[in-house]
């Protein structure tokens, strides 16, 4: 039974919404096409395994270690459910 203004399942749509937004950022940061040879940081080749194993591959090991360090998780608010974005 929904109360209020939402609908039944309102909860689970936004849980799905929030998941789906999250799994297409995530993927839109995937490399793509060709694998480097070399890094595009510091030079170092590239191993053959790892230009394989992830097509478009630009950074080496330690440099892509170094860039998923600084990588800030990113909180998505999700405003389509939110009381407080119906009040602005």
């Amino acid at each position: 039974m929904a109360g209020g203004f939402a609908k039944d399942g309102a909860v689970q749509d936004q849980i799905d919404a929030s998941i789906e937004d999250a799994v297409n950022r995530t993927r839109s940061r995937l490399p793509r096409g060709e694998s480097r040879r070399r890094c595009v940081e510091c030079d170092a080749e590239i191993p053959q395994a790892r230009r394989e194993a992830l097509p478009g591959v630009r950074l080496c090991i330690a440099c892509q270690e170094a860039e998923d360090s600084h990588q800030k998780a990113v909180a998505g608010y999700n405003r389509r459910g939110s009381k407080d974005s119906q009040l602005r």
